[in-house]
């Protein structure tokens, strides 16, 4: 009964943020060696695309919040990124979870190299649920730009074709993990990758098509 309490008030926070119009996106930290850090500026360059391309009224500022935080209930958006090794405890992966659940939703974007450690971390996030690639039908592709082909290619990493996997809970989408696709390395300031710009451009338009896709449903 205490968890259940817990996630209807965690539910009424992240409604009521986003029912008064002050949203604010988080970067989330956590423990195991890995570089949460990297991409400084993909979120702050991501926030001003949708504040101006869709009219968004996003804190230009994100904030940083640990994994086992109970701040985590105030940010609707929350981001991951790294190179390196991902552990979750088990309070944080139960905190995490009841996030989840309660309305929030993550986005994990591999950086190249974690993908080994965060996979089996996404996993046990959800009981009975377990990541499930998207189809390129899915709404999330379509929710303002149009991505007939799934996620893009922002950097080649192994060769592969990138890919966006899914976690649903009650049949809601509440995490994707974009793999082999780079979309926050694409966010960044143009010089610190020196992208074209039509490729920068379609990692911004998939990162608002992800946050449109949160605050429609």
């Amino acid at each position: 009964m205490k968890n259940l309490v817990s996630i209807i008030y965690a539910l009424i926070a992240i409604v009521g943020l986003q029912a008064q119009g002050d949203i604010q996106l988080a970067l989330l930290k956590y423990n195991g060696g890995g570089d949460w850090y990297a991409n400084p500026s993909s979120l702050p360059n991501l926030i001003a695309y949708c504040n101006e391309e869709l009219n968004m009224n996003i804190d230009p500022e994100p904030v940083t919040v640990e994994v086992g935080s109970p701040d985590i209930f105030n940010y609707p958006f929350i981001h991951m990124t790294g190179h390196g090794n991902v552990v979750f405890s088990a309070q944080e992966k139960d905190n995490l979870s009841m996030y989840l659940k309660a309305g929030g939703f993550l986005h994990v974007d591999d950086n190249y190299g974690m993908d080994q450690y965060i996979r089996p971390q996404l996993n046990q996030l959800i009981a009975g649920s377990s990541l499930v690639e998207l189809p390129f039908n899915h709404e999330i592709y379509k929710t303002y730009f149009t991505f007939s082909n799934g996620v893009p290619k922002i950097h080649e990493h192994d060769d592969n074709l990138p890919k966006a996997y899914g976690l649903f809970y009650d049949g809601r989408l509440v995490l994707i993990y974009t793999y082999e696709s780079d979309l926050g390395d694409g966010w960044e300031d143009p010089s610190v990758h020196n992208d074209p710009e039509e490729i920068r451009q379609l990692a911004l338009k998939m990162g608002a098509n992800m946050l449109k896709y949160v605050f429609s449903y």
